[in-house]
């Protein structure tokens, strides 16, 4: 087994597992749109450790990354928060700082770098690519017409968060302008930079394909070419009919799967520079997501905490070590567990004592198809919860909302709730978790909550 020295992690924000091609097996996901190829991601995939159920527990954005980069659940401990100071969370960057690891993290994800996050505490070096979505990077008005981007139903907030993003974006004029091409190519100069070192940790954080979604011309192949209604970049909350065409939101879901194919173009930068540089030789390297998105599926695009189906919770997870050979791997893990194994894999576990999440590279080494027997995923402030294992996924909702079960072998769309026919597997799902994770609130605070979700980006 080949030394391992060097910890690579790679996070692509809002990136579906069902739009990897490896994953989607060239098959699209919604009629009219066509199936999202990936190729480079593919290349990773095939000789790598391909997982199939990977999981964030609490979401959205902050809460996955603080349990990605702590090895601990932010589900129900915490709500989206900074990083509270050492030791109160401690960090991979924080741990192996001090093991004689150089760490650099390079990201577009501009909420990290907001005041006070802290998400950049002990890194050696950091470089933050600003511009992102409503980053506030530019304020003078876009140069581009903003009403050629919204319909008619978008209210003027939405407006103003569209013109926001507009005038971030202005200067764009190649495909190397836009983010992820920036984001990857920071990072391969940044490993090319610190090669010489003899052991590092980088934390690559690409913020797309999260939305606006507004891939360059070359990958935008994904829409009807005869579309000629509004460029719909941001969709809003809600349900989805009762504010776009089907037409637009055809195009809508081919935006997206446009932004996630030249994400994974940009990647294949770095793919060039691990493979020239020799960090398949003694390194692990994990790409993976935060989440996934909601494309209309179940009604609604865009996040939210009703949305507790699999086009929002599975995620691609893709393992690459030294002299592993490739497989597919159906064992339940969570994004706690990413930093766990890590650890060990560097010889490093007993730094690992403390945390919630545990370590899989038994899985990854020998074979082991058992990791978690379920898991549990929701957000911090929400009732709703959902609760699976392999095979089905329970969804608990709000009192006076009928909870939903799925069985994922025969209905991976989650089309057919049987909850009325199989209380039993229910209520053993629930029965994992205690009351604490089972939240309730008063009804002012739920209505308060979902309000932001379908009145707001999600």
């Amino acid at each position: 087994m080949s030394t391992v020295r060097n910890f690579i992690l790679i996070i692509l924000d809002s990136f579906r597992q069902d739009h990897v091609s490896y994953y989607n097996g060239g098959k699209g996901i919604f009629k009219n749109v066509p199936a999202c190829k990936t190729p480079n991601l593919d290349s990773f995939a095939r000789r790598s450790i391909v997982f199939h159920n990977a999981y964030p527990s609490g979401l959205p954005t902050i809460p996955v990354r603080y349990e990605i980069l702590t090895g601990m659940f932010s589900l129900p401990y915490r709500p989206w928060q900074p990083l509270l100071p050492y030791p109160k969370d401690i960090t991979a960057a924080d741990i192996l700082s001090k093991r004689g690891f150089v760490c650099g993290l390079i990201s577009d994800t501009y909420h990290l770098f907001r005041p006070d996050m802290n998400y950049h505490r002990s890194f050696h070096c950091f470089r933050w690519i600003r511009g992102q979505e409503y980053d506030a990077h530019v304020s003078s008005p876009p140069k581009r017409k903003v009403e050629k981007f919204f319909n008619e139903n978008y209210p003027e907030n939405w407006r103003r968060l569209i013109a926001r993003y507009l005038a971030n974006t202005d200067d764009f004029k190649s495909e190397e302008d836009y983010f992820p091409a920036r984001v990857f190519s920071e990072a391969a100069k940044w490993l090319k930079e610190n090669r010489a070192h003899r052991n590092v940790f980088l934390w690559i954080d690409c913020f797309d394909p999260h939305e606006p979604w507004d891939p360059p011309p070359r990958f935008d192949t994904y829409t009807d070419p005869s579309y000629n209604g509004p460029r719909l970049i941001l969709p809003m909350g809600g349900y989805a009919r009762s504010w776009a065409t089907e037409e637009q939101i055809d195009y809508i879901r081919g935006l997206y799967a446009g932004e996630a194919s030249f994400v994974d173009h940009c990647f294949g930068i770095l793919l060039e520079a691990l493979e020239e540089l020799g960090f398949y030789d003694d390194s692990i390297m994990i790409v993976t997501a935060d989440h996934g998105h909601p494309l209309a599926d179940h009604g609604k695009f865009l996040k939210g905490p009703d949305r507790m189906y699999s086009e929002l919770l599975k995620v691609p997870f893709i393992a690459y070590l030294p002299g592993c050979e490739h497989k597919d791997v159906y064992a339940l893990i969570q994004l706690p567990d990413v930093l766990p194994t890590a650890l060990e894999a560097l010889g490093l576990e007993s730094e690992s004592r403390c945390m919630q999440g545990r370590s899989f590279l038994d899985v990854i080494r020998n074979g082991r198809e058992e990791h978690r027997s379920h898991i549990i995923a929701g957000y911090h402030e929400a009732v709703d919860r959902c609760i699976r294992d392999r095979e089905w996924s329970y969804i608990k909702r709000p009192e006076g909302q009928p909870d939903e079960l799925y069985n994922l072998v025969d209905d991976p769309g989650e089309t057919r709730n049987l909850i009325d026919d199989r209380r039993d597997k229910a209520a053993m799902l629930s029965s994992y978790y205690g009351v604490y994770f089972h939240r309730s609130e008063t009804p002012w605070v739920v209505r308060g909550l979902q309000g932001r979700y379908e009145a707001s980006p999600g």
